[in-house]
């Protein structure tokens, strides 16, 4: 697998060009962000770690004309800061995560490898069952008016069902799809998500979008019914 690195701080981009090359990465390097999205744009790359304070072209930038173009490779963004509106300015950008410096490199090679292997929904329109609608790129989800707070993992688990288009999923479909396919843990975790997800998206709007299918999995419905009285809480877009 191939991985830009485009971070002008010689010792950051060593360390980490290093520990990717360990682990058999394939990997380029640029010091400057319009190089950098110079050879985004050129090359084949499984993944880009792009940091923020950059010359000539920040990393906001460099994401964002990347998804302006149709390129959807994943992007793990470094910075030096530290503050919601900076994170929350690069997600909303299209980058895929978000690592704060000084940072150890197991921890960067776990959030790789959970990126690499998130399932890709690229380019493509947000799902939409009834009036729930799911942006996995954009990592945004709203009932009707009202945005839902989702956790990365939440999404995907969510994004995985309503890209089966009322199709049931089997837990270990999920599994494989969401955590990979060698995840030691307990697979009963899925239950967990779906829990959580139902708490988020159904309960608090009255709705039942996720249907468990005994001895199968799960399936979204192909239009929510109401389940209980409630109404939607949450963040206006």
């Amino acid at each position: 697998m191939r991985v830009l690195i485009v971070e002008d701080e010689p010792g950051v981009a060593r360390g980490v060009e290093q520990a990717l090359v360990a682990e058999g990465f394939a990997v380029d390097h640029e010091t400057d962000g319009r190089a950098g999205l110079e050879a985004a744009r050129s090359g084949t790359y499984d993944l880009i770690v792009l940091d923020i304070l950059l010359p000539s072209m920040n990393g906001y930038q460099v994401c964002g004309a990347l998804r302006d173009g149709g390129d959807w490779t994943p992007i793990l963004m470094l910075t030096a800061k530290d503050g919601e509106h900076d994170e929350a300015e690069g997600l909303e950008l299209g980058a895929d995560d978000y690592l704060v410096k000084p940072f150890h490199m197991v921890v960067l090679l776990a959030r790789i490898r959970a990126l690499l292997r998130r399932p890709r929904f690229a380019g493509s329109a947000p799902f939409t069952i009834g009036d729930l609608r799911l942006d996995p790129v954009r990592h945004r989800c709203w009932r009707g008016d009202v945005e839902i707070e989702l956790t990365a993992r939440e999404r995907d688990v969510l994004a995985q069902l309503m890209a089966h288009d009322g199709d049931a999923v089997s837990k270990a479909q999920l599994v494989d799809n969401v955590w990979g396919e060698d995840f030691a843990g307990d697979r009963n975790i899925v239950e967990v998500y779906v829990r959580h997800l139902r708490r988020k998206i159904d309960v608090p709007f009255g709705e039942d979008t996720i249907e468990t299918i005994r001895g199968v999995g799960y399936r979204v419905r192909p239009g929510s019914r109401p389940s209980a009285s409630g109404t939607g809480t949450g963040t206006r877009p």
